[in-house]
Formats: C-alpha cells, structure tokens, sequence
C-alpha cells in the first residue's frame, strides 16, 4: 500500500479519479482535485478554516429549496456565473450580449397577449418595453416567446413570496414583424438576500450587496442561440457595483416619462408612465457541417 502524504496525495487523488467512466466527468474532477489542492496549498488552508467552509456549504444547503438557490446566488456573487456565461456566449457584437439567469426564474409562466400587464395589481409606476427580436442582419423574429420576469418594489420575486398565482412575470409572443410590447412597473434596486450563509460573507466585507435596477429576460427561438439577459434603467444607482457583475453598457437604456395617455397597446393610461425601446438581436446558430 502506498504511503499517502502532502507531497503524493495530489497525483494519487487524481489518478483515482480518472477511473470515471465518463472521459469528460474524469477530466473535470481531475482538474477539480488539482485546483482545490493547489489552492489549500497556496493560502495554507488550517483545520478551523476548511470546518468553517464545510459548515458554510451545509448550510447553503440547508436554506436552499423549490424557492431560494444560495448556490446559484454563492456563484453570482464570486462572478463565477458570469465567467461561464462569457466563456459559452461568444456571440457576435452585433447580437444582445448574454447575462446570468439568477436564482430567482420560475418555470412555467403564464403566456400573455401583446401589452398585456403582467403587474396586474402590483404597485408602481407602469412600464411598457417595446421593441423588436430579430436576427443578426435585421430579419424579423416571428413568434419568438419572451420569457420575462422582475422584483416588486420590495425587491422581492415570486419565487421569495408565499403566493399561489404568477407574480410580476409572464411570456410574451412577438408579431408577423418581430414586435412586442411588455407592460410591468417600474423596477427598483434591492438588496441580494443577505440573510443566508452568502449574505453573511458578504456582510463581512465592503462589497455592494445591491443590485441595479433591472427586467430580466429568456428568448428560446429554435434555430437561435438562447439568450438569457437583463435591461437596466439609464441612471440607475449601482450600475457600476452590481453585485452579481450583470450589467453591460449595450443593456443600459432609457426609460423615458410620458404624461397620461395613449400607450403602445393602443389603451389609456389615467396616470404617468414609462417607456423602454430595446431590439432583441438573436445569434442564429451555427450549422452543423
């Protein structure tokens, strides 16, 4: 039997590892093993600190459920998301640039005809987002669904709340042209939860736990690279610290302030209201050869 010690254990964890019978599984946990060995080396990891991370994992875990990801807000927050959102969106500078998810999507929104308010009762001042998807070149998307979903002006999402019904979140289908026509409220910035095993950490430094004000958005159009990404108020208060390093300049627009009136679904609107003018540019995929 081999004697395992600081120098071999290494190459002989490695080695292990590479019995996955999986080629691609035996060479991610090889480079894990690698990597975590490497760094416990480097900051000279102690017993006390490798307990604590252990404990911190667990009860990431623990807090974790069908509503709340702290794995997924743990990775936002060490930009680790946003790392493999670059490395696997290499899109053309002329498509919208990709972003994270996030934790808080829900599947299975409810489909919504053009203008239709997904707010729906929500306080706060009305939003309309107008705009077109198309393809790169300027060809129209025809029936591409806008997935689309936003915190309320707590700066909670359904998917934080004891509700029974869709909640500031809905699908909409562009035209025969590729427009659409989004209704919601206004967002607002808020905090990243801050009562879990990530906020704790993040209290413990002077990183920003806050997040821009921002409308998330998923179009799935077959034939199309998916495009997961946000919209951002011009002159919103922590573009630049965003805590999960979401924004980019291409997704920052202005919501510009119109007095009651007509609004782009052909209605009324009794009291002030907001409109946002944005072009889903989608990167059609590559063929296969």
């Amino acid at each position: 039997m081999q004697p395992i010690t600081e120098q071999n254990i290494t190459a002989v964890a490695a080695e292990r590892w590479s019995s996955a019978h999986d080629p691609r599984l035996a060479h991610v946990m090889q480079a894990l093993v690698r990597h975590l060995h490497d760094f416990a080396r480097r900051v000279g990891l102690t017993e006390p600190e490798w307990s604590a991370a252990v404990e911190w994992l667990c009860r990431a875990g623990q807090i974790s459920d069908g509503k709340r990801e702290e794995f997924i807000l743990a990775s936002d927050v060490l930009g680790l998301s946003t790392l493999v959102v670059e490395m696997n969106h290499r899109l053309d500078p002329a498509a919208t640039p990709a972003t994270v998810l996030g934790p808080f999507h829900v599947d299975g929104s409810p489909m919504l005809e053009f203008g239709a308010d997904m707010a729906d009762g929500v306080p706060g001042t009305p939003l309309f987002i107008v705009g077109t998807v198309r393809q790169l070149g300027g060809t129209p998307v025809a029936d591409a669904v806008l997935d689309v979903w936003q915190a309320d002006a707590d700066g909670a999402y359904e998917a934080q709340l004891e509700v029974d019904e869709a909640r500031l979140r809905g699908k909409y289908t562009s035209t025969s042209t590729g427009a659409y026509c989004v209704r919601t409220i206004a967002p607002l910035s808020y905090s990243i939860p801050m009562d879990g095993p990530v906020g704790e950490l993040i209290s413990r430094t002077d990183i920003s736990h806050y997040r821009p004000a921002h409308v998330h958005f998923l179009v799935d159009v077959p034939g199309h690279e998916r495009l997961v990404t946000h919209l951002f108020p011009k002159g919103a208060q922590y573009l630049d610290t965003d805590a999960v390093f979401g924004v980019k300049d291409q997704l920052v627009v202005e919501f510009e302030r119109r007095r009651p009136g007509p609004t782009p679904d052909g209605r009324e609107c009794n009291v002030p209201w907001l409109i946002a003018r944005y072009d889903f540019v989608l990167q059609p995929k590559n063929p296969i050869a």
